[in-house]
């Protein structure tokens, strides 16, 4: 493995772990994607079922032994989708867009396998690249860590034709949770159609840098396709009112759609701390009834 690799690894398991662990540091409960700790139904015990968890009153009144099963015993199963496109080179260190949706995703990895949830990663650009079918062993992290790291960014995106491949891919339903910018995604709501059609319980995390947020761009500039081989030389500050009120009518397109396909949408900047964003992400799930499987 190359020791940049190596590198890369390390680092987003310390920014997983500092993220997390600081994060329910601060909370009275865990955060589960859609679990609880609320009683859900018994079941008939078995040989090596703990004792504590024997519902006596139903003992006294059936003569049978049963178990009281809660929430949190029915696991979750969550697929993180990373965008790893051309486009998602822009920007330097923490704040580039890759590097911050590999550090966003390594920490709902390290929470989901944290509680005991089964976890699976997938990257893609024009079709899926690296994957790590979902289990929840204690060797998972660093398998997910370690296809996050030798994750690059090159060519474009189709998320129709990876989100049918992810359908086919996936045998069960469960939580699937896109991680990308969207730049050159024509096709959204399709692929994201699909993966509601297959019965997934969807989670759209938008990644965009403050410069495609503010176009805060002065001077003569030369902008250069990520994805595709063009350039435009111009005055940025003769643009930016076209842009912005471009962006403004895309992200509304992107919230209307994911509003329509009942898909949970987050539109975050690589400038905002990571902890902050997983608390926004994980409000937004427990608001909503969860898919459970």
């Amino acid at each position: 493995m190359r020791p940049e690799v190596t590198a890369r690894i390390r680092r987003l398991e310390l920014t997983a772990r500092r993220v997390v662990e600081g994060f329910l540091s601060g909370m009275h409960r865990s955060p589960y994607f859609g679990q609880s700790i609320e009683f859900l139904q018994h079941r008939q015990y078995v040989a090596g079922d703990e004792l504590r968890h024997i519902d006596w009153k139903v003992y006294a009144r059936q003569d049978r032994l049963h178990i009281k099963q809660y929430e949190e015993e029915t696991n979750l199963r969550l697929q993180l989708l990373v965008d790893c496109s051309g486009s998602m080179s822009y920007g330097d260190g923490d704040e580039n867009k890759l590097e911050y949706a590999a550090s966003l995703a390594a920490s709902l990895a390290y929470l989901a396998l944290r509680q005991k949830d089964a976890c699976g990663l997938y990257t893609f650009d024009t079709q899926l690249r690296d994957s790590v079918p979902a289990k929840s062993s204690q060797h998972q992290l660093n398998r997910m860590l370690t296809c996050l790291a030798s994750a690059d960014h090159e060519g474009e995106t189709k998320l129709d034709h990876v989100a049918k491949q992810l359908a086919s891919a996936i045998p069960r339903a469960g939580v699937v949770c896109v991680i990308s910018d969207l730049l050159g995604v024509e096709e959204l709501q399709e692929g994201l159609r699909v993966l509601r059609a297959r019965g997934h319980d969807v989670a759209l995390i938008h990644v965009l840098h403050d410069d495609e947020m503010d176009f805060d761009f002065t001077g003569a500039t030369r902008f250069e396709g990520l994805e595709v081989e063009s350039a435009l030389n111009c005055n940025p500050a003769a643009l930016r009112e076209g842009y912005l009120e471009a962006l403004d009518d895309f992200l509304e397109k992107t919230r209307r759609a994911c509003g329509r396909l009942k898909i949970d949408y987050l539109q975050v900047r690589t400038s905002e701390p990571l902890d902050a964003v997983l608390a926004r992400f994980l409000s937004a799930r427990q608001a909503l009834p969860k898919l459970r499987n």
